[in-house]
């Protein structure tokens, strides 16, 4: 297959990028903003003209990869994108309300606009593996069932991507290797992969549960949402968007961004400095129970834009875990680089890994995978 067309459609934004999914060329990338919006584009089906309009002189697309946030149980691999899918999506929405129709407006749009195979990439397909009793949330079994309610995990594509990239950097097969992947971004989750397969992750039925991220709260006692409720009068929706928009390094820090916090820390802000703890903390507390459901590690790997260049937050997080065979090198650790790299000492247990995750490129490769 020569070229894939990755779109990534949110609810006002389109973004794509044009991938050789044997080489890992990208011929272009860029994306359609404001859609719907004043002085945007009417619709997704205008956005995706635009964005062909964009690459035009450039090899043309054989095949479209669409990133979908949610497959619920129905889908545990890439897939064809028929009628029959575009109505599984859509019935999936009511698991991810603020992703999947946007994904579908842009299956759609590239269906009715671009005259080559579309299939859908999604984001908790990787962590189908997980087993039932990782998966399953201690709630009435029928209530569950009805409700489809579990453990599905996200960043799917990324922890997939990264935790073979990792084996490959270390020369050793996947299928005999045991990684614990950190993506650490605005949003940020952690995932066991157990022989190329994930067997645990932070995220649970939304992207909201596991560690602090940049405006989301991770791990919470449920009790707090009954507590704020009676207490503060606070209802459904303020509840949820508390949870998702004002929480994480924002609620703690009146930021969410870890640049900012960082700066602040250093400066001497003890709101900062406790929230960087608390981070540093949760991240210690997946890292050691996934450790013990590996039974056992090759290698942690730090990836996403805070994983990949917060040199600090890597040093602090592992430094108290060395017992565990957990270290980094300094000097190594403050390397720059965009280039997967080791970052533990020579001769240390346990590989501590830098490697920059390429979800685009994952898609393009599971498309062309599936068309094959």
């Amino acid at each position: 297959m020569g070229t894939v067309f990755v779109l990534n459609a949110g609810s006002s934004s389109l973004k794509y990028q044009l991938v050789d999914p044997g080489t890992g060329a990208v011929h272009a990338a860029g994306g359609v903003e404001r859609i719907g919006e004043p002085g945007g584009v009417p619709d997704h089906e205008a956005a995706v003209r635009r964005a062909l309009e964009e690459i035009r002189g450039l090899p043309r697309p054989d095949a479209c990869g669409h990133r979908v946030v949610h497959g619920g149980e129905r889908f545990d691999a890439a897939t064809v994108v028929t009628d029959e899918v575009e109505e599984a999506i859509d019935a999936l929405s009511a698991l991810a309300p603020l992703h999947n129709p946007a994904n579908l407006q842009g299956i759609r749009a590239a269906r009715a606009v671009l005259d080559v195979p579309q299939v859908a990439v999604f984001d908790t397909a990787f962590h189908r593996t997980i087993p039932a009793a990782a998966a399953t949330y201690a709630i009435p079994a029928d209530v569950a069932r009805a409700h489809q309610v579990r453990r599905y995990g996200f960043h799917g594509t990324s922890h997939q991507y990264v935790s073979r990239a990792a084996a490959e950097l270390l020369g050793i097969p996947l299928e005999r290797s045991r990684i614990v992947v950190l993506h650490l971004g605005n949003g940020a989750s952690a995932c066991a992969v157990r022989d190329g397969r994930s067997v645990d992750t932070s995220m649970g039925l939304t992207p909201l549960e596991g560690l602090v991220m940049g405006t989301r709260s991770g791990d919470l006692d449920p009790a707090v949402l009954f507590h704020l409720h009676r207490t503060a009068g606070l209802g459904f929706d303020e509840l949820e968007r508390m949870l998702n928009r004002e929480s994480g390094l924002k609620g703690l820090t009146g930021s969410g961004d870890m640049r900012d916090v960082a700066a602040a820390a250093q400066g001497g802000d003890d709101a900062a400095v406790l929230a960087l703890e608390v981070v540093r903390h949760r991240l210690r507390e997946y890292l050691g129970a996934y450790l013990a459901v590996l039974g056992g590690l090759d290698a942690v790997v730090f990836t996403a834009g805070i994983g990949e260049h917060d040199a600090d937050l890597r040093a602090t997080t592992l430094a108290p875990l060395k017992h565990l065979g957990l270290e980094v090198d300094p000097e190594r650790n403050a390397s720059e680089s965009r280039d997967a790299r080791r970052i533990s000492p020579d001769g240390a247990p346990v590989a501590v890994l830098v490697v920059p995750t390429n979800e685009e490129l994952e898609i393009a490769r599971q498309t062309a995978a599936v068309l094959a």
